[in-house]
């Protein structure tokens, strides 16, 4: 084989690209005259660039990676694959007889042809949550896939974009295409009842609705032209509320078939869906509207009003639930913060961007109301409901076309629930959802209970107090929760005496900085690192020293860090869990 690749009688040949550490040290022993007899004359080892990404499998499918000749081949690699990159150019000079550069006529600063550094809006701490409690769900209900997107409603900054199964861009090679594929933005499919919401709200702006109207929903069962239209549960008179609430199909088609089929696919067009969101990704599909070309047929709006019938995105129903959150405003997408040059020179930075008002702020503000109805008691997503806040949101279970058949499946579901919290001041909008889960089938139950935990570890992380809580320990009333002697170990009151919870000496100073010294200054055992002290911190500068030292972090409260277990300074596994425990200042 060697042989035949020094046949071609060039200069130069590649025997081999790629190579292990083993093997370099192997190849340079035998050019080496003090270890060969007969040492192998022109036989070189080149080094290569290799793009290596410390966070692994996290956010995998978002940046996309880089192939052995340099390229971005997919994600943010392969998008912003120019910027990266760098050039290369020609310069003209001359050279000593030992290869030393002696004059040159062109640039020498290498810094000149460094790529750029892109900052993203993804938050790593937001990400990791979303990630894991995706991999749970995947594990739990056995979906095809699943993706999961976070934005912040008010300024459309991606915060998280999740899908499973992901892969390693570290390892491309060993995973699957499938894997590689970002499925909050690739995939489509039909969303079934979340679409209500937008069919609502084109109908509160269009004036066809009144907010405080009733709508008789014929006990569950209704003929539209030749099709016949059912409830899950049958109801007779439904307002608006009670009809996102019980998620009424007839309640919903009789609503869209009152706005008309212009006036639906019109709304549908001004929350965004039926074209790209401008996300700075390959790959984004568009998701599908009926054309315009030719009327729509009665049954066609009303499957439209509940969601059959057209296809959207992860990353489409999180925005179009921004603008409800937001007041109105359709917003891009914003996904790369900044890009920089090698010398720290802002290159380009990312603005939010109106695209247009989908509908006036007085119908988003009282749509936000009424979907708080959907995670009451007796709505259809009490498991996302989050303990201390008010969420607005709405579920999904979409049944989906049989290929062989091309009739709906009575089998296989697409299950989401999209929403967003707190109701007043909206900081977080997810969209959850999971492709053909074998483990049940219904939105609420099954993509719910991931919006509940995201959502609630993250307002943990971004420091978002329950509506409600009180900065006074001593009026903190948690039976059997072990937290309570930290708290206590740790709160004063006015007159600097200890809070009254159960612990009679106040805390020393002096001797908890000399544990936490000595811990600093003993020795580590092997395979160990040291816990960072993080006392004091905010939840999200907390959880980013804990990522970055290698260790995974587990909230509790709110606020800033009280207590961590393991403590600072003391040694433990990389990947281990440290327990951070977060209270209000006092």
């Amino acid at each position: 084989d060697v042989a035949r690749k020094l046949s071609n009688h060039s200069r130069f040949v590649w025997l081999k690209r790629r190579i292990s550490n083993e093997e370099a040290t192997a190849i340079r022993d035998l050019g080496d005259p003090k270890r060969q007899t007969k040492p192998i004359r022109g036989l070189t080892v080149e080094g290569e660039g290799h793009r290596f990404y410390p966070g692994r499998e996290l956010a995998g499918p978002v940046l996309g990676f880089v192939a052995p000749d340099g390229l971005g081949k997919d994600g943010l690699e392969l998008a912003m694959d120019e910027q990266l990159r760098g050039h290369a150019e020609d310069i003209r000079g001359l050279r000593d007889r030992s290869g030393r550069l002696i004059f040159s006529e062109g640039v020498t600063d290498e810094q000149a042809l460094q790529g750029h550094d892109v900052m993203l809006t993804i938050d790593e701490g937001i990400q990791h949550l979303a990630e894991r409690e995706l991999e749970a769900a995947q594990k739990t209900y056995e979906p095809r896939g699943a993706a999961l997107v976070v934005v912040d409603p008010n300024t459309g900054e991606i915060l998280a974009l999740a899908s499973t199964p992901g892969y390693n861009p570290n390892d491309y090679g060993e995973s699957e295409v499938d894997s590689r594929r970002d499925r909050a933005i690739s995939d489509r499919f039909e969303p079934g009842s979340v679409m209500k919401v937008f069919a609502i709200a084109g109908a509160l702006a269009a004036g066809t609705l009144k907010p405080t109207e009733s709508i008789f929903c014929e006990r569950g069962v209704y003929q539209v032209d030749n099709a016949t239209i059912h409830d899950t549960h049958p109801h007779e008179w439904l307002t608006v509320t009670g009809i996102l609430a019980k998620s009424s199909n007839i309640g919903a088609l009789k609503i869209g078939l009152g706005l008309g089929e212009n006036g639906l696919y019109s709304t549908y067009k001004r929350f965004g869906f039926g074209e790209a969101t401008g996300l700075s990704l390959p790959g984004e599909a568009a998701g599908v509207l009926r054309p315009r070309n030719r009327p729509w047929f009665d049954v066609e709006t009303a499957n439209a009003a509940f969601g059959q019938g057209i296809s959207v995105t992860a990353v489409q129903l999180a925005m179009g639930f921004a603008a409800i959150a937001n007041g109105g405003r359709l917003l891009e997408p914003l996904l790369v913060r900044k890009v920089t040059d090698s010398r720290g020179r802002v290159v380009r930075e990312g603005t939010t961007r109106v695209r247009r008002e989908a509908v006036p702020p007085n119908v988003a503000h009282t749509l936000a109301e009424m979907l708080t109805a959907v995670t009451e008691p007796g709505g259809t997503a009490v498991e996302a409901a989050v303990p201390g806040f008010r969420v607005a949101g709405k579920t999904g279970t979409a049944q989906k076309v049989d290929p062989a058949t091309g009739r709906y499946s009575a089998d296989h579901f697409n299950a989401s629930f999209v929403g967003f919290v707190p109701v007043e001041r909206p900081r977080l909008v997810i969209a959850v959802t999971l492709d053909d889960p074998s483990i049940g089938h219904v939105g609420g139950d099954l993509a719910g209970p991931v919006f509940r935990r995201v959502a609630q570890a993250s307002l943990r992380y971004l420091g978002v107090a329950p509506v409600g809580a009180t900065a006074k320990l001593d009026r903190v009333k948690r039976a059997g929760d072990v937290a309570d002697a930290t708290m206590a170990s740790m709160g004063k009151n006015a007159a600097g005496t200890p809070a009254q919870l159960g612990v009679s000496d106040p805390p020393d100073p002096t001797a908890d900085a000399a544990l936490k010294a000595a811990a600093m200054a003993a020795p580590l055992p092997p395979n160990t690192v040291r816990v960072p002290d993080a006392t004091g911190m905010a939840a999200r500068d907390a959880v980013r020293a804990l990522s970055n030292a290698g260790f995974v972090p587990q909230i509790e409260g709110s606020g800033r860090l009280s207590k961590q277990t393991p403590t600072a300074g003391s040694a433990a596994a990389k990947g281990a869990v440290v327990h951070l425990v977060f209270e209000p200042a006092s």
